[in-house]
């Protein structure tokens, strides 16, 4: 059951991954050069330079911004890595059957006795 519940959420997490590849793309583009015009806007000393790399941070931000659905690929490709991670991996439940030793269970059966009289 737990393979099959791993099958399912590798399937849905790849079909979002693929559907988010030009998003995923396009933010980090606009990310790269939010960071280029940030460096260059700090290291300006003119007026005018300070603000045409402010024009042009902007518009990277509205760019990232407009590509925000690209966090959800992101998320997609985390699931598809934790599925291969934990593929293999052993449950760590333990399963314990109840002894018939009566002096391991001496609850049970006092109380079975208590109910027999």
């Amino acid at each position: 059951m737990k393979k099959l519940i791993f099958v399912f959420a590798a399937i849905v997490a790849l079909i979002i991954l693929f559907s988010t590849i030009g998003p995923m793309i396009g933010l980090a583009i606009c990310l790269g050069i939010l960071y280029f015009s940030f460096k260059k806007f700090v290291r300006a000393s003119e007026t005018t330079s300070k603000v045409f790399w402010g024009i042009i941070g902007v518009v990277a931000l509205i760019g990232a911004i407009s590509n925000l659905p690209a966090i959800i690929g992101l998320v997609a490709a985390y699931v598809l890595y934790y599925v291969y991670k934990n593929w293999n991996k052993k449950s760590d439940v333990i399963i314990e059957k109840p002894s018939d030793d009566p002096f391991t269970n001496f609850e049970k059966e006092w109380e079975k006795l208590n109910k027999t009289w």
